[in-house]
């Protein structure tokens, strides 16, 4: 899925990204109205997250537009919670609002939320049985935010299953403890190097369990760091 973020304060901007990103969305990020329209002309998108209070135009003013030719969904971020603007927002073809501040997890559920409704025609999807995962040594799951080992699912904490998708996204490359504390701890300075070394033991046992010699995947260099090798 790709995301057009139209945010113009760095540090909720870069705040989503890594959210977003962490949960395997593509994310264009926009500091301008006219520069995320201009994204949008040029660019497919899934889903649109606009802040209202832009420097050049309102996010309000930016749906309006994109609405002119797109049934994207729309996400609002203000740090306004005027009924009005929830209203007006909404009757512009916005599909939900959040006032700052928030919490990253939460817009990762409201946007899955709504990309479920909007690919149902806005109902609500039957429980139904989930599908098999095809065969393969490892396979991720991105909306339900699981990894599969040779077809059995493994029971990873959040952190685990952050560290394995790093792996995942780079084969066959040498990883640092801190490049690896910095793609799956929202805060690393709050953790130490053998915090990594404690997570990746646990998950090379959750290999082993799901499939002799699995945790052979995950090899050590000493000295350097750790290399996932598929």
């Amino acid at each position: 899925m790709n995301v057009l973020l139209v945010e113009d304060e760095p540090a909720i901007a870069d705040t989503l990204v890594y959210a977003l990103e962490t949960e395997c969305f593509g994310v264009h990020h926009a500091l301008t109205g006219q520069e995320a329209l201009d994204a949008f002309a040029s660019t497919s998108f899934d889903f649109a997250i606009l802040d209202i209070g832009l420097p050049d135009m309102t996010g309000l003013d930016v749906c309006k537009k994109l609405r002119e030719n797109s049934t994207v969904p729309v996400l609002f971020l203000t740090a306004r919670d005027g009924e009005v603007d929830r209203i007006l927002g909404l009757e512009l073809g916005g599909d939900d609002y959040v006032t700052k501040p928030f919490s990253p997890r939460e817009i990762v559920a409201r946007i899955r939320a709504i990309l479920r409704r909007s690919q149902n025609g806005g109902q609500t999807p039957a429980p139904n049985k989930p599908p098999e995962p095809p065969p393969g040594v490892l396979h991720h799951d991105p909306a339900a935010m699981r990894i599969h080992c040779h077809g059995s699912q493994l029971d990873l904490t959040a952190h685990e299953y952050k560290l394995l998708l790093v792996f995942m996204k780079n084969p066959r490359r040498v990883l640092s403890r801190d490049q690896l504390l910095d793609h799956a701890w929202a805060d690393p300075g709050a953790v130490t190097d053998r915090t990594i070394d404690a997570h990746i033991k646990s998950i090379r046992a959750k290999l082993r369990t799901a499939k002799a010699g699995a945790e052979d995947l995950i090899q050590t260099r000493r000295g350097l760091g750790y290399l996932f090798v598929p």
